[in-house]
């Protein structure tokens, strides 16, 4: 339980330090967290906010993907998840894609890969879209993206 306190307090400076746009030293204390989740969702946070900000986002980034995709089954899938859906949501449909790629829960990652589609789709970029669907495996994400862009082309 000590760990997850511990932890806890290191998220909190590192949330603090975001916002004081101090990301070097949010780094820092993100490597120091013990937990192992809690300390890929530091790395995740400090690279969105680069990211909305323009700044270097790569390296936080990396860090957060390789931190989740060491995360034990349904845990990594929902943080990687997460963190694709936050770098669509800030426009950064290939990270989204990218992040998508390592998510190993087939279902989890044809969600991921429906989403982007549909940003792309909305935005207009419908060949995009249809390639993102096409490789799509899970046949039953694929059949409702398919009919969701259908929604957008009308």
């Amino acid at each position: 339980m000590q760990v997850w306190y511990r932890s806890r307090a290191l998220y909190d400076a590192v949330m603090k330090l975001i916002s004081s746009g101090k990301y070097g030293d949010a780094m820092k204390i993100a490597g120091e967290i013990p937990d192992d989740k809690v300390r890929t969702m530091a790395y995740a946070r400090i690279a969105l906010k680069l990211a909305e900000n323009g700044g270097d986002y790569r390296e936080a980034l990396e860090k957060a993907i390789n931190s989740a995709a060491d995360l034990p089954g349904d845990d990594s899938t929902k943080v990687l998840m997460g963190m694709a859906f936050d770098f669509l949501n800030v426009g950064k449909v290939e990270e989204s894609l990218r992040i998508a790629g390592y998510i190993t829960d087939l279902a989890g990652r044809s969600k991921t890969q429906a989403e982007v589609a549909l940003k792309l789709a909305r935005e207009g970029r419908i060949s995009e879209a249809m390639e993102i669907i096409d490789d799509i495996l899970d046949e039953d994400v694929k059949t409702w993206a398919m009919s969701r862009i259908a929604g957008v082309l009308r």
